[in-house]
């Protein structure tokens, strides 16, 4: 029984998991919405709205933080200067997941995840 586990494994050891939350966290950063598997976006939901929290606080201790995860100059820069000020006033909620359908390959249910 799996009482009180929190998260989904997404047939990928831990060190995978943590690789593909970075990869799309950075992209969702980047590019302001992504399409990916619901499940994928259901877990990279909580992950991203940690990090622009974290980012609310614009300290040089908060960009450490962030660039733990977000490891890309360019992109923890437009985290910085120009997300995390855009949510200022917000307390949460940063992030939208849209379903959009199924894959043609494998009929995978699809979602967009954007920044409200």
């Amino acid at each position: 029984m799996r009482h009180g586990r929190s998260g989904r494994k997404l047939n990928r050891n831990s060190s995978a998991r943590t690789a593909l939350a970075r990869a799309q966290a950075t992209a969702l950063l980047r590019e302001g919405r992504i399409q990916t598997t619901v499940a994928k976006a259901k877990e990279l939901r909580p992950y991203v709205e940690k990090i622009i929290t974290t980012a609310k606080g614009g300290t040089l201790h908060a960009r450490r933080l962030c660039a733990e995860d977000i490891q890309d100059n360019a992109v923890l820069r437009k985290l910085m200067d120009e997300v995390a000020p855009k949510y200022a006033e917000r307390p949460g909620g940063y992030t939208r997941i849209l379903k959009v359908g199924v894959r043609r390959g494998d009929s995978a249910p699809l979602a967009l995840i954007e920044l409200v």
